[in-house]
């Protein structure tokens, strides 16, 4: 597949993004490194920001909320916005107050919004690649059925167990016990929608977007481990601003911005003209 303008452009952000974290490796000042690394998180905004903006003119292109594709692009873009919000609020706290890893705070009222607007544009996407149509032709179920439990069971002990040591309080009902819950919950979903409809689809999944849905796919499999190696380094008090986590981070949004730009309804159009 040809890349857009638009996919060069996520990819030379990406790149320059690159770039700085490996100037990092040659800084031996460690209070200049220390100052340095909270640079890092400005990435984190560009991204997802200009990724979502240009998602969101890929889903306009479509149709927008007239048409199955439209409404999924948009969805996604949307989420990547949220996410670019919180990232913002990040580094408001970061740079101009002592707080530098706000949590809970009001970039996570922001960055809880993607959840659900990923989700609602997994479940569009999967309507545009016909997955009812695999699902009622599907001979396996049960084993679908048993593997997504799998996953979800693993995804609990991994989330909860692992990263967050079991360390979810439900003594006290306040605003980070929301957060301490839905967080795992929506990486649950949405790692596990994003097998179902990769799974179910998979014999249907082709053409000329066949590449760039399944570098969403990838996307959102990045995001999870970076929110899984994320909870981790905060339960365990390692986490700073730098840390590699946000470079997996940083992986993430570029991936999934890299598969909203490439699912761009003017390849289509090319590709018709040609015929």
């Amino acid at each position: 597949m040809k890349l857009s303008n638009s996919s060069k452009i996520i990819i030379i952000l990406f790149l320059l993004t690159v770039v700085f974290w490996i100037s990092l490796f040659f800084i031996t000042d460690s209070a200049i490194l220390d100052n340095i690394r909270r640079f890092t998180q400005i990435p984190l905004v560009i991204i997802p920001l200009i990724g979502g903006l240009l998602g969101l003119r890929n889903g306009l292109n479509w149709g927008g909320m007239k048409s199955v594709l439209g409404r999924s692009v948009l969805g996604i873009s949307l989420g990547l916005l949220a996410w670019a919000g919180g990232m913002i609020i990040w580094n408001y706290y970061l740079f101009f107050t002592v707080v530098e890893v706000p949590y809970p705070s009001l970039a996570d009222v922001i960055f809880i919004l993607s959840w659900p607007l990923w989700t609602y544009g997994l479940l569009q996407l999967s309507r545009a690649i016909g997955l009812r149509f695999a699902w009622k032709n599907l001979s396996h179920k049960k084993s679908i059925f048993f593997i997504s439990g799998i996953i979800i069971l693993l995804s609990v002990y991994l989330i909860f167990g692992v990263a967050r040591d079991w360390g979810v309080s439900f003594t006290d009902l306040n605003i980070k016990l929301f957060f301490d819950i839905f967080y795992p919950i929506g990486s649950i979903v949405i790692s596990t929608l994003v097998f179902l409809i990769y799974w179910l689809s998979k014999g249907f999944l082709g053409g000329i977007y066949k590449t760039s849905i399944i570098v969403l796919f990838s996307g959102f499999i990045m995001n999870y481990a970076s929110d899984f190696t994320f909870s981790l380094t905060t339960t365990n008090e390692t986490y700073f601003n730098g840390h590699f986590v946000d470079f997996m981070f940083t992986v993430a949004m570029f991936i999934l911005s890299l598969g909203l730009s490439m699912l761009n309804s003017s390849i289509l159009n090319i590709r018709e003209d040609k015929k």
